[in-house]
């Protein structure tokens, strides 16, 4: 298919990936043969500075937010997309793997709620840490394998919409974290955190559900460069050990 010229205005890249993701299902049905939206070069989107928060943000904000406090832990900790955390079910829990299943996500478009495959199609499984499985297992005892773990208020699935207005935002400035932070800002927060604790690129790859190593890197290997001086000093031991 063509490409968009930079001047011309070019459809909104969620409503895109979407109509994508509703294509390929299309095709594991048998529906159509091939996806036309296969291939599709889209403009380059040049994004703002990443902001990442520290452990002790995220507790602040967790606080802020009280009864929501899961809902922010599970975004800071497992890198999810605000869709997939709205699309998760206990049955995607598994507490003696210590993993998160994640194989939907929600999409609001035209103010329809849509459910689909994860944004690259495949599922995959997310770490969950000891504290958070702890939680997770408080909020979900006693619930049917089909309950949504992060239900609305009135039921059915979150809106980010209706999240950021009715307490998002107030915990954001209760909090004292960085100004107008957003949910999504949490997933760059997830892999700043993963680095620290010593993933690789792979592993983060995974996590995050990116396609190949290639986006992990282009969005997050500047905070691997924190790693260089250990490894110098972890060389330099090495070598002690054996230079004469």
């Amino acid at each position: 298919m063509g490409t968009f010229d930079e001047h011309e205005r070019a459809p909104s890249l969620s409503l895109i990936s979407v109509v994508s993701q509703i294509l390929d299902q299309a095709v594991k049905d048998s529906r159509i043969v091939t996806s036309p939206a296969t291939g599709l070069d889209l403009p380059r989107i040049h994004h703002e500075e990443r902001r990442y928060l520290t452990a002790e943000q995220v507790s602040q904000l967790a606080k802020a937010a009280g009864e929501n406090a899961l809902f922010v832990y599970v975004l800071a900790y497992c890198g999810l997309r605000f869709g997939e955390a709205a699309a998760l079910t206990v049955s995607d829990v598994n507490f003696e793997r210590r993993r998160m299943r994640i194989h939907r996500s929600v999409t609001v478009v035209d103010s329809r709620i849509v459910v689909s495959g994860t944004k690259s199609n495949q599922a995959r499984d997310v770490p969950v840490p000891g504290f958070l499985l702890a939680m997770l297992h408080d909020r979900l005892k006693g619930r049917p394998e089909d309950a949504l773990v992060f239900p609305a208020s009135r039921g059915g699935y979150l809106r980010a919409n209706n999240v950021r207005r009715r307490w998002w935002d107030k915990a954001v400035k209760a909090s004292g974290v960085p100004e107008g932070l957003t949910p999504h800002e949490l997933r760059h927060t997830a892999a700043s955190l993963a680095i620290t604790a010593g993933a690789n690129i792979k592993t983060l790859q995974r996590m995050l559900g990116h396609a190949s190593a290639a986006p992990t890197l282009d969005r997050y290997g500047h905070l691997f460069d924190d790693d260089l001086g250990m490894v110098a000093e972890s060389l330099d031991k090495l070598a002690r050990l054996h230079v004469a």
